[in-house]
Order: C-alpha cells, then sequence, then structure tokens
C-alpha cells in the first residue's frame, strides 16, 4: 500500500491492523551463518573440545547464543565427538584422599610418553595443583630420572614455594634415593597411591588424557626442542585460555576470580599476551 497507493507507513499499518514497529523492526540474533563458520573454525582448531567448551569461547568472542542452540549447530555441522567406550572395572573399595582446600596445597605428578617423528621416544613430566588444576611444568626429555624430577621441583619452589604434599604412584623415580631426601629437607610429604590403583590419583590421571587428547595425539613432533615449544604454547593456553568444567568452565589462572571482574577483552589480551611468549 505504501508503494501503490502512496500511503504513509502510519496509515498503511493501521489499515492491516499492525503496529509500525513491526516495520521498523530489525532482528537482533547473530548471523547464523557467521555463528557456524566461527564454530567450524574453533573445532578446527581444538579438535577435542566437546560443544560446552566450544560454547564459552564463542561467549567470550561476544556471541550470545543459548547453550542448546549451540549444541543444535555443534550437530548440523557433524562436530560431535565419538564417545570413548567405556572398559568394564571390577568393583572395590578405594581408598579417598582429602580434597584440598587451598592452592599450592596438594601437587600430583606423573610421566606421559611419545616418540618423535624420527621414532625416538621421549618423556614429559608433568605436575599439576589439585586444586585449581593448573598445570605447573613442561618438562620434555628422553631420560627423566629422579635428579632431573627433583630439579624440576626445586625451579618451581622458587617461583611457588613447596607444597604440604605430592600424590605420586609407585615409579621408581618417585621411590629413588633423589626425591625422598629432597622431601624430607622441605617439609614435603609424599603420598603414595595403592599399587594398581591409578584412580587414587585422578587429578593428574586426568590431565595426562587431556594432554594426550588435545596435543600430543594432534601434533607431529620432529625434535626435542620442537616438542618442547609446542607443549609449552599447550601449556599457557591450557592455563590461560582453556575453559575447565570442574572450575565453572574458567581457566585455572583465573579462577577463582570473579568472572565479571574482567571483560571478554581483557580475558583474550591476558591469554594471547601469555601464548605470546612461549612462540
Amino acid at each position: 500500500m505504501q508503494e501503490h497507493q502512496g500511503l504513509s507507513q502510519r496509515r498503511a499499518a493501521a489499515l492491516v491492523k499492525r503496529a509500525p514497529k513491526v516495520l521498523r523492526y530489525k532482528p537482533k540474533r547473530p548471523d547464523e551463518l557467521q555463528v557456524r563458520e566461527r564454530l567450524r573454525g574453533l573445532a578446527q582448531e581444538r579438535p577435542r573440545f566437546g560443544y560446552r567448551r566450544l560454547h564459552v569461547l564463542l561467549r567470550r568472542e561476544g556471541v550470545v547464543l543459548n547453550r542448546k542452540k549451540t549444541h543444535r549447530l555443534y550437530r548440523e555441522e557433524g562436530l560431535h565427538l565419538r564417545p570413548k567406550k567405556k572398559r568394564r572395572r571390577a568393583l572395590g573399595e578405594r581408598v579417598q584422599a582429602a580434597a584440598p582446600t587451598a592452592t599450592n596445597q596438594v601437587w600430583t605428578m606423573d610421566f606421559t610418553h611419545d616418540t618423535l617423528a624420527g621414532g625416538r621416544a621421549f618423556r614429559t613430566l608433568n605436575i599439576r595443583d589439585a586444586r585449581n588444576l593448573e598445570a605447573l611444568t613442561r618438562e620434555a626429555d628422553t631420560s627423566l630420572p629422579g635428579k632431573r624430577v627433583v630439579r624440576a621441583l626445586e625451579e618451581l619452589a622458587q617461583t611457588r614455594g613447596v607444597p604440604q604434599a605430592i600424590r605420586v604412584d609407585n615409579r621408581p623415580e618417585f621411590r629413588g634415593l633423589e626425591l625422598d631426601p629432597w622431601a624430607y629437607q622441605n617439609g614435603v610429604k609424599l603420598h603414595f597411591i595403592q599399587p594398581g590403583k591409578p584412580t587414587q590419583n585422578g587429578h593428574v590421571e586426568s590431565f595426562n588424557g587431556k594432554l594426550r587428547d588435545e596435543c600430543l595425539n594432534q601434533e607431529w613432533f620432529t625434535s626435542l626442542p620442537h616438542a618442547r615449544t609446542i607443549l609449552a604454547r599447550w601449556q599457557q593456553d591450557y592455563n590461560w585460555v582453556r575453559p575447565h568444567s570442574a572450575l565453572d568452565y574458567l581457566p585455572p589462572i583465573l579462577w577463582p576470580q570473579n568472572q565479571s571482574q574482567l571483560s571478554t577483552c581483557e580475558w583474550g589480551l591476558l591469554g594471547e599476551q601469555q601464548l605470546s611468549e612461549v612462540m
């Protein structure tokens, strides 16, 4: 009617019994095509992230979506991960370790293994704070005996102090003659789990799985220095950027700070600054 009869917008809206604001309304929802493209980009950058963590990353970038819609787009784009089959395990009693109440109170420690492109094996020493889940070290070498473990702990003690206890398994590197004197001199208790029960050290076992799934299985290490660089970058990303479901989807460095104290831009700048330091 406006085009053919030359009526005003108000008069045309009154004839069809509609409010003029209906004609002037413009959708405020984000462009779904751009959201899908960004979701695919994030999934390609982090192939082992599920839709919940990708949803958090989208919100950090200012894309406001309902989590159910993120899940729908995630499924429609074929990005869902194949669930891993759980093995049946025998039931039995398990020793429950007391949960730490503060950071730097209990550390957990273990090793992981991988190989370089040339076939040479190397190991990584993984130390994690059991309270805020922060990754504390990124030692990687072809051999990590007890002396190297002690050296890594001494370097951490210079910047963080020493914990009250360290939870480890029964490897010879932890039960040898190097770690025990260091722990005694520094007043650190060594808590050894029962043989054959790695779930008693579940914090570091969970970290080992994430390191394997998100870094070691995704990268091709040409040399040991290259592996150290990639591991250092992944550790910075793990501590500063990666959302952790156990921490209300906050990174360990920002927990337990209030999420509202940092804007999205400040959050991103902090992570990018830390990542640039290891490149």
